[in-house]
């Protein structure tokens, strides 16, 4: 048994006035209390002035993508020992950042899929993403062409066990040669797995930069839309209606926020040929926000130098700069994250699974406190703490 206490909490949904003592038995969470209740038999531990809050989930990363320029291209050369330290060092970059759910979306030859349950962190896995003959990724092994194999490659996954299903609905600007401002598949091909999958009980989500590739993807039924750029004619262009769409049937955006560093050369001549800067991604996210799509906090993580693994926190702040509150932009990370992937966790309550972790100061007033995280719990069990041992009992 684990009893945290702290100043205060942000349960997943909300602000929790402190001073708040969170219990855990068995890896579950069994309550949430005011105050600091006395705790027979528990290891109680002493955050000070620190904010408790659900264990962050980062929706979208590639795990086996070593954080360098050109991560993803360089994947086949991989050999078998090196993409497994790629991994983990992968997971230890999340787990410092507070992180303790990743949903991988794109591996190659189903090496994330097959290791889901060797780590500390809960892995979700889609296995190699879904393309066309030469598309985006192509390399990870996904390539398909026409709607029965199409259904095939659904069947695959499902039978492989994968977690959500990934279909590159548009081009890529990490993968040269594919068409990043239109289209990969039909409306109907999209469909068509869509159907399949929810058929076998599986989510899918679509990788999506172009407007015509995220306005079939919404037609088709997909569960979540990763980038949701809506490239078109040169320029980043979201209309009322595409919105409407999103908000009505509860897509999950993923906007793909954080960056540390300036992309490479070919990248930004892609970005200003088509018109797109990280300033209108962010004034695009405050619309969406405004207008009530539902926004999931997710990095593409290790796939660039700029783009490293564990920058959920940089990925908060850009939603900040977004005008999105605090509240939301924390339930983005955690309870609306959770949703998309889910899974159990992502809120302070009693019956959730107990991930959990601590930041100095407040980041409901503050969110630069993402950046200071100082405790990550794991099924009930301390698995980092920088604190002294004069704060556990």
């Amino acid at each position: 048994m684990l009893a945290l206490r702290a100043a205060r909490a942000f349960d997943g949904e909300h602000s929790l006035a402190g001073p708040v003592t969170v219990i855990t038995e068995n890896g579950t969470i069994t309550a949430v209390e005011q105050g600091h209740p006395d705790v027979p038999g528990a290891e109680v531990v002493e955050l000070g002035d620190a904010t408790v809050l659900p264990g962050l989930v980062d929706t979208h990363v590639h795990l086996g993508a070593d954080s360098e320029n050109g991560a993803l291209d360089r994947l086949p050369g991989f050999s078998a020992e090196h993409l497994d330290a790629v991994i983990e060092d992968s997971l230890d970059r999340h787990l410092k950042a507070g992180v303790t759910t990743v949903r991988d979306l794109g591996d190659r030859a189903w090496s994330v899929v097959e290791q889901r349950d060797r780590h500390r962190q809960r892995v979700l896995a889609s296995g190699p993403p879904i393309t066309s003959v030469k598309g985006h990724c192509w390399s990870m092994g996904g390539e398909s062409a026409g709607e029965d194999a199409l259904k095939r490659a659904v069947r695959e996954r499902a039978e492989r066990g994968v977690d959500v299903v990934k279909i590159m609905a548009s081009g890529g600007f990490a993968t040269p040669g594919t068409v990043v401002d239109d289209c990969q598949f039909t409306e109907r091909e999209l469909r068509v797995v869509v159907e399949e999958a929810h058929g076998c009980g599986l989510p899918v989500t679509a990788h999506a930069h172009s407007l015509a590739s995220v306005q079939r993807a919404v037609a088709a039924g997909v569960d979540g839309i990763e980038h949701c750029t809506c490239l078109a004619g040169g320029a980043m262009v979201v209309p009322v209606e595409l919105m409407d769409a999103l908000a009505e049937a509860d897509v999950a955006v993923c906007h793909t926020l954080g960056v540390t560093v300036e992309p490479p050369p070919f990248i930004r001549e892609a970005f200003e040929r088509m018109g797109m800067s990280l300033a209108a991604k962010i004034a695009a996210v405050g619309r969406m926000h405004d207008h009530g799509v539902r926004s999931v906090s997710g990095t593409d993580g290790g796939i660039a130098a700029g783009k490293p693994h564990g920058i959920t926190a940089h990925a908060l702040a850009d939603m900040i700069e977004a005008g999105v509150p605090n509240a939301a932009v924390l339930a983005s990370a955690t309870s609306q994250a959770a949703k998309a992937c889910g899974v159990s966790k992502g809120v302070l309550r009693a019956g959730w699974d107990a991930d959990i972790i601590a930041v100095r100061g407040d980041p409901v007033r503050d969110i630069k406190a993402m950046h200071r995280v100082t405790t990550v719990v794991i099924g009930g069990q301390i698995v980092t703490t920088t604190l002294p041992a004069d704060r556990r009992e």
